[in-house]
């Protein structure tokens, strides 16, 4: 479907890449990997013709649809959510907003008049994908106007827009970025399933995993490609580091010895063979250093003092109008608590966070803070730096250097040492703020966050837009951090691999606090929804009024059948109390993480159990009616 050859960018004397080139078949889905600033966002752009390459071609095949989701989507300011959603460009689109707007209203003359369009035009199994689409992205109410839609509602009807469009070949530019857990694991299953050829960046490493079958890494401006999923372009990239290093220092070896004979004076009347010359040149190339090794320093996560009082929210309620935020919410957060929240958009995650740094009042209850809490605040809002300013002044406005623990001591280092560890070269630093890459620009915005030293961490969606490196470090960095930490975040590697336990918005200003990271809670809450599935299924399947047995064919239960079910009684009755004794367990936050994970195994067998003997007693007692 798509070629591309010899392909090359530089912007001035910085070189994005070199050369690269790579295919993508029908049915294949590519994750693009590389770290920020390094070219991901302008490759995709040249590829969609929105750029153009310094050399290098891209072919296409003949007649073959794309379509692509920028990070910031672009939606109109005024119509609905179905009207956004099906393209203008599209006659079939255009058919079938029609004909749900028809339905909408309950125009039945609409309704008639467009029925033999569609069909004639087959528009069923474009309605029936576009509903199937909307509905796996968390979309149900059609007519609502776009304007007011929050980030991550814009985001998913821009989602839906692209996909409902059936492309050949589909380009994602971060499209997991201010979706909630539900929509992104709705988007990981259709993908999946779909047949579209995909070319698609992320840092969501379980949505990498899960969705795509090749990746390409862009690395030191050069591209390596990998036949797998995340998990085993891991495997080989080390591979492949591993081979490089030990080749590295074995020119490394032979080029001390070529060296010393280069440093050494010739004889009377001789000079050096120039061939060899040459080749120790040629050797000085291959000891340096073919891939990218630079990785991020967030320094030290030592927080010195801390006091025993911490934090402590007391009663806190809060709703706008209708809605309900928090009702009559208590926590105590302990010294090192990693604490994660989750929640579909909109439920009220990051007004409560606003709560909790006195930027929004509650209505009842209040925050009791300790005297020493220092809050580091990363929001999920683009920071506000002048995009006139260079990277080194904003860190310069903070101060001219920078006091960071290393172990048992303190280092000072400058305002361009601490930009370094940052992954900001001193080249780079003098970058205007409008030229950095979205990347980047989180890069530098967490950096200024943590170099004030905070005891008390709230990040909001930290995981946006950074690189797989630099969240790797922070992943790190967290996990030694001595303070307290508060996450909202819809990256569910990141949320398994931090947080202890999790603060789960359910609506309706109902907030569980559940001990164990996000599989574990969706382990137990996709037990719960089996569970409650099967408890609907069997109340339907109850006969409401059994025939009466005629008077001359009275059925009666066997001796052996009656003890059956006396000994089904009892034994439902005592699941049911396990059963329940598990669920209070888990929800009471005492589990450690093993029984945790026994209780939720626990939990299915009983309900397997329950099911079998509900369905023997119901047999059993249809004979005796």
């Amino acid at each position: 479907m798509l070629q591309v050859e010899q392909l090359t960018k530089s912007f001035g004397d910085r070189l994005l890449f070199s050369d690269i080139s790579f295919s993508i078949d029908r049915g294949q889905k590519v994750g693009l990997i590389a770290p920020n600033g390094s070219g991901k966002s302008t490759l995709l752009r040249i590829l969609l013709g929105l750029e153009p390459q310094d050399s290098g071609s891209v072919t296409y095949e003949r007649d073959l649809t794309k379509a692509f989701l920028p990070q910031l989507p672009d939606l109109p300011e005024e119509g609905t959510v179905l009207e956004a959603c099906f393209s203008k460009y599209d006659p079939i689109a255009q058919l079938t907003l029609r004909w749900e707007l028809a339905i909408t209203q309950d125009d039945s003359t609409a309704m008639e008049q467009l029925l033999p369009e569609m069909e004639a035009s087959g528009a069923w199994s474009y309605e029936q994908r576009a509903k199937e689409i909307l509905g796996a992205l968390g979309i149900h109410d059609y007519a609502r106007p776009l304007k007011g839609l929050s980030g991550g509602e814009k985001k998913r009807v821009a989602l839906a827009g692209t996909l409902i469009s059936q492309p050949d070949l589909l380009f994602l530019d971060e499209p997991t970025n201010h979706l909630d857990l539900k929509s992104i694991e709705g988007l990981e299953g259709y993908l999946s399933r779909s047949t579209m050829g995909l070319l698609l960046i992320t840092h969501d490493r379980y949505f990498l995993d899960r969705v795509c079958n090749h990746i390409i890494e862009l690395d030191g401006g050069k591209l390596y490609r990998y036949k797998g999923n995340y998990d085993y372009y891991l495997e080989k990239r080390d591979e492949r580091h591993e081979e490089v290093e030990a080749a590295r220092e074995r020119a490394l070896n032979l080029y001390r010895r070529e060296l010393d004979w280069m440093r050494r004076q010739p004889q009377a009347r001789g000079t050096k063979a120039q061939y060899r010359i040459d080749a120790f040149h040629a050797l000085e190339e291959k000891t340096k250093v073919t891939h990218s090794t630079q990785q991020v320093e967030l320094g030290g996560a030592n927080i010195g003092h801390l006091g025993k009082k911490i934090f402590e929210a007391e009663h806190v309620s809060k709703r706008y109008g209708d809605k309900v935020i928090l009702n009559d919410f208590s926590y105590i957060f302990s010294r090192r608590d990693k604490v994660g929240i989750v929640g579909e958009n909109g439920v009220g995650k990051t007004t409560f966070l606003r709560m909790l740094l006195g930027e929004v009042t509650p209505d009842s209850g209040r925050f009791d803070i300790g005297e020493t809490i220092r809050f580091g605040y990363y929001s999920q809002q683009a920071p506000t730096f002048d995009p006139h300013k260079r990277v080194i002044d904003i860190v310069e406005d903070m101060a001219e250097s920078f006091a960071l623990p290393t172990g048992s001591n303190i280092e000072r280092i400058s305002a361009s040492q601490l930009l370094t560890r940052f992954l900001f070269p001193p080249e780079r630093q003098y970058t205007p703020i409008e030229k950095l890459s979205g990347g980047e620009l989180r890069r530098l915005y967490l950096c200024t966050v943590l170099v004030t030293a905070p005891n008390f961490l709230i990040l909001d969606e930290p995981t946006n837009d950074l690189d797989i490196l630099t969240l790797q470090a922070l992943e790190e960095y967290l996990l030694e951090f001595s303070g307290c930490v508060l996450i909202v975040s819809h990256d569910r590697f990141f949320m398994d691999k931090v947080v202890q336990h999790l603060l789960c918005f359910e609506g309706e200003g109902k907030v569980r606090d559940f001990p164990g990271n996000y599989t574990l809670y969706r382990a137990w809450q996709g037990a719960r929804e089996e569970e409650e599935a099967k408890h609907k299924e069997k109340k339907t399947i109850i006969p409401s009024e059994p025939k009466r047995p005629n008077s001359t064919r009275a059925p009666k239960l066997t001796y052996a059948e009656k003890k059956e079910l006396e000994g089904l009684e009892g034994r439902i009755t005592t699941l049911e109390e396990e059963k329940l004794a598990i669920e209070q367990a888990l929800s009471a936050g005492t589990l450690t993480h093993a029984e945790l994970i026994t209780a939720s195994e626990r939990i299915g067998v009983l309900i397997n159990e329950l099911d079998e003997l509900v369905l023997r007693q119901l047999e059993l007692e249809e004979k005796t009616s």
